[in-house]
């Protein structure tokens, strides 16, 4: 049914899809358009929350997708499946679930509106969207890799705010705690 659907996409191609599409999933490569963001985000002083959080969710999606998920699923490409497709663009060397493109996209995307970003989570998830479907565009991964990776993005995004939050609400409680002891050394004595 995957392989039915992706079919269809293809007759969605023309000339100016096909150079836009493979612009857009150049953009997901490496997750190179979610790192320049972070440093952008990190490098500005108000915006540095969310670029923090963006840092650490991406950081451990790689790890989790890249490096666990995908060889622990070792699923075959759909343009290895069906050779008759002339990809667009280089042949992917990993296997195909999740879609790292689209988890890094949604993890950055996450990550943003988990943090309280009131403003760039709406364009990035345009543009995560687009990333995603570009992968079925080209043929390079099938619906259920696409799903797979906005699930597992959304959750990475997820749990890199919440830790965050409890680091930042411990390290506040430390903090109030020690100035609380400080002040009421002085009557112990």
């Amino acid at each position: 049914m995957e392989i039915k659907i992706l079919d269809m996409i293809q007759n969605l191609h023309t000339t100016v899809g096909d150079h836009f599409f493979i612009g857009i999933t150049k953009l997901g490569d490496a997750g190179i358009i979610w790192i320049f963001l972070t440093i952008l985000l990190l490098i500005l002083p108000k915006m540095r929350k969310y670029g923090l959080a963006m840092l650490v969710g991406l950081c451990i999606d790689v790890i989790v997708c890249n490096g666990l998920l995908k060889n622990l699923v070792a699923r075959t490409r759909p343009c290895d499946v069906n050779t008759a497709i002339q990809l667009l663009i280089s042949h992917p060397t990993d296997y195909s679930f999740p879609s790292g493109h689209t988890a890094a996209s949604f993890t950055a995307v996450a990550a943003l509106y988990f943090s309280g970003d009131k403003k760039i989570w709406k364009a990035a998830i345009v543009l995560g969207i687009l990333i995603a479907f570009s992968r079925m565009y080209l043929y390079v991964h099938y619906p259920t890799d696409i799903a797979g990776g906005i699930l597992l993005g959304t959750l990475m995004g997820y749990v890199c705010v919440q830790a965050a939050d409890r680091i930042k609400y411990r390290k506040n409680s430390i903090n109030i705690e020690r100035k609380w002891h400080c002040f009421m050394y002085p009557l112990w004595l």
